[in-house]
């Protein structure tokens, strides 16, 4: 085992997935999962394998494709679920099942209704049975950051003993302080002696997960579980570039650790999962927000001008950010939009090609300058589409007064329909119109406009969640040059969302 180099597990398929409206289906999983590799991810955590027959086909079909990356699928410490992500992991080269249990007197006491010896036991044959699926077996302690020392040296001896090859260490409720987590692993490394990797998962509630995750590996961690643009359930998790270029940039701190993460490869997947997922990072997101490389102030300007190292701590080239970088025109060929979508960490089949050339060709005429990001706004939005139930046909749209109308024409089992609304603003109208004409009412919970790149006639890109007949919400994407017919097509693609997730 090489002990200086630090093995970045990624948990955007799975952990990241669980952000409010970060559902994905498995074309837009695999897109991921092969950006994931580019990047050099060590191991991707590509799902949940026993969730849902979704999550069990995601992690499979990944398992086919993937190639040069390890392979994980999280379980609970049950033989269901350790069954069911063993079979998806069959396909994978190399594959991992994660198995975990808590380990907290709260969680042991009033989640798991457990004794701390039932909790060993159940977490020894969980590993043992996992064993019987793949070599290479990660043990979780749920809730290690408010687990008792004594009892978690316990139970990690026990799993080393049944087979763990990695014990992760998660601080679930991101509860813990740096200081705190590094005498935690500093104790745990020690005790483990170099039987297992220590890992360490950090949540992000007092935004301290990057920030813990650097102690831990300080403290002796040789792997860390993290997400593309920090994406998680609640407050997110340990962001993966803030790792990364932490290491990288503070080599008088971390020498000889490294990472064998392709740092150019980072913006291009920071870029992929806002486009899929719709969750952009906040503009001064360290290291991949917008705001990240640019400098208002004239001080900061001058200063930048004689000399970049003055404020800019890194180069945004390093991350794989080229400034205003200008793509093909509309005489360009398919050949180049193809080796264009590669570079951008794009891998298309041959329909799913021509269907983003067709697109690119129709935004050529019409968009005088085409960015690196009005391609991936309009290959993602062809990667992310699931099956039109209803499709829009023809969209008009007025306003004026008080009130403003719209006018949609709607394909439906080979049929179209149309009618009209008021509403009190043009987007109001037109989801109107849809409700009529789909006969299912939906309650807009957020919406949300962003340019995708830059100038007068940049695309708008817009996101909505809409709770229809009263279930969960669900997301919609929608992409044009007109801002209402973005609003139409995203309506449109969270109702066919909707009764996708209804008829599963």
């Amino acid at each position: 085992m090489n002990n200086n180099k630090i093995i970045i597990f990624d948990t955007t398929l799975r952990d990241g997935e669980q952000s409010p409206g970060a559902s994905m289906n498995t074309a837009e999983k695999l897109q991921i999962a092969l950006q994931l590799e580019r990047l050099g991810v060590d191991v991707m955590e590509a799902g949940f394998a026993a969730a849902s027959p979704g999550d069990f086909d995601a992690v499979n079909q990944i398992a086919k494709q993937a190639s040069n990356i390890r392979v994980c699928s999280l379980s609970r410490a049950v033989e269901r679920d350790i069954k069911a992500a063993g079979e998806a992991l069959a396909p994978a080269k190399y594959k991992r099942i994660h198995t975990f249990i808590a380990t907290s007197p709260i969680h042991m006491e009033y989640k798991l209704k457990m004794q701390p010896q039932e909790v060993i036991k159940r977490a020894v044959e969980a590993v043992k049975y996992a064993k019987t699926f793949c070599d290479d077996v990660e043990f979780s302690c749920e809730d290690a950051g408010r687990t008792d020392i004594n009892f978690m040296k316990e139970i990690c001896d026990a799993v080393i003993e049944a087979g763990a090859g990695t014990i992760n260490l998660p601080d679930t409720v991101g509860y813990r302080l740096p200081t705190e987590l590094s005498k935690m692993v500093s104790e745990m490394v020690e005790f483990i002696n170099n039987r297992a990797i220590v890992s360490v998962h950090n949540h992000n509630d007092l935004g301290l997960a990057t920030a813990n995750s650097l102690a831990c590996i300080l403290a002796g961690a040789r792997q860390v579980e993290c997400t593309i643009n920090g994406i998680g359930e609640r407050a997110g998790n340990a962001a993966l570039e803030e790792i990364v270029m932490a290491i990288k940039t503070r080599q008088d701190i971390f020498a000889p650790l490294y990472t064998d993460i392709i740092a150019k490869e980072i913006y291009p997947s920071s870029r992929l999962i806002a486009s899929i997922t719709g969750i952009e990072p906040q503009p001064n997101k360290a290291i991949v927000g917008k705001n990240a490389f640019a400098h208002e102030s004239g001080i900061h300007q001058d200063g930048m001008l004689k000399h970049k190292e003055t404020y800019e701590i890194i180069s945004a080239q390093s991350i794989g950010l080229e400034q205003n970088s200008l793509v093909l025109g509309k005489h360009s060929g398919r050949h180049a939009f193809k080796d264009k979508l590669v570079s951008l960490g794009f891998d298309l089949d041959v329909d799913a090609l021509n269907t983003a050339f067709d697109k690119f060709k129709q935004l050529a005429d019409k968009k005088k300058e085409i960015f690196d990001d009005d391609v991936r706004a309009l290959v993602a939005e062809e990667i992310t589409k699931i099956p039109q139930v209803y499709e829009i046909v023809e969209l008009l749209q007025s306003s004026g007064g008080s009130l403003a109308s719209a006018s949609i024409s709607i394909k439906h089992d080979d049929q179209i329909t149309s009618d009209s609304a008021l509403g009190n603003g043009t987007a109001d109208a037109i989801f109107k119109v849809i409700d009529r004409i789909s006969n299912i009412n939906g309650v807009l919970k957020d919406y949300k406009v962003t340019a995708v790149s830059q100038g007068k006639d940049a695309l708008a890109k817009v996101d909505v969640k809409v709770e229809f007949e009263g279930h969960n919400a669900v997301m919609g994407h929608g992409l044009d040059i007109d801002t209402m017919k973005a609003s139409a097509k995203a309506y449109i693609g969270a109702l066919n969302s909707y009764l996708r997730i209804k008829d599963l």
